[in-house]
């Protein structure tokens, strides 16, 4: 067997993957939990025929008029796939803290400003050599790296504070930043392999198209098998993330105003914690004398 025809088998298996990735994911309405990613398995599995439809008619002799048409759409495809990838991280980190509204909400905000500051690296980054429409896929590529590493960070944090917010392993959100880690530690890695040992192309993009497999089959062995039912947490009032909880919850809180008066060389959290108490208690007062 050719090494082209075995690269071409892989490529009929993932996206057979792709496509029952989808039927699994849609069957089993996780994409009422994650929007963001049910639309960007429609993307993949509706995209992939069209654009190989195109690249077949753009490779015929009297079809090279439709070289435009292909560049185009692939690259249209390309950067709603960042875009959505992006959506996805947000989707996984306030499905992760869906437990702690109070840290979600403020974490959110952080992950915002964080998606904000590599959408803004990325475009300051881009080195524009290329003039015209050729800039296009340097624009492209800067997306995908930065959401690559964006990804990365979502995993790594999960998997450090899994004990803490009680996620297991066994969870839909874990299981999508698992997968999306995978595969961008695959782009990372590989893309600096290629860049230092080009001779090597044909091996690596063996071992890249099966890391995509096993991180398709991830995906497909948590849809199929029966998610834990996640329930509420139960922690006691002294550990150190309820009351971060507590203390986020505050901060957004707009309802009462205090005016502390505090030493200066008085310790911050120590500070917010006594805050915390004081919009808790005046909150609590109002309650009983409005009953």
């Amino acid at each position: 067997m050719s090494s082209q025809t075995a690269m071409s088998m892989l490529s009929v298996t993932e996206f057979s993957l792709w496509c029952v990735l989808a039927f699994l994911f849609w069957r089993k309405k996780l994409s009422i939990r994650f929007p963001a990613m049910g639309t960007y398995l429609a993307l993949r599995v509706a995209s992939t025929p069209v654009l190989l439809a195109v690249l077949w008619v753009q490779s015929q002799p009297w079809g090279r008029n439709y070289f435009a048409v292909y560049f185009f759409a692939y690259w249209a495809v390309y950067i709603a796939s960042a875009a959505l990838l992006f959506l996805i991280c947000i989707e996984v980190f306030r499905s992760a803290l869906s437990s702690f509204p109070g840290l979600m909400r403020f974490g959110i905000v952080i992950f915002r400003w964080a998606v904000l500051a590599s959408v803004i690296v990325t475009f300051s980054s881009i080195s524009f050599a290329h003039r015209g429409i050729l800039v296009i896929p340097d624009i492209a590529f800067g997306l995908m790296r930065s959401v690559s590493i964006l990804e990365l960070c979502l995993l790594g944090f999960l998997c450090l504070s899994m004990n803490a917010l009680r996620l297991s392993v066994r969870d839909m959100a874990f299981g999508i930043a698992l997968g999306f880690g995978l595969m961008s530690a695959n782009d990372l890695v590989i893309a600096s392999f290629i860049s230092l040992h080009s001779s090597l192309t044909a091996p690596v993009q063996f071992v890249y198209e099966s890391l995509i497999l096993v991180s398709l089959g991830t995906w497909a062995a948590y849809c199929a098998l029966p998610e834990r039912v996640r329930r509420p947490v139960v922690m006691p009032v002294s550990s150190t993330i309820y009351r971060w909880n507590e203390i986020a919850s505050a901060l957004g809180h707009t309802g009462t105003q205090v005016a502390v008066h505090q030493p200066a060389n008085s310790f911050f959290l120590t500070d917010v914690e006594r805050v915390v108490e004081k919009v808790l208690n005046r909150n609590l007062k109002s309650s009983e004398s409005e009953s």
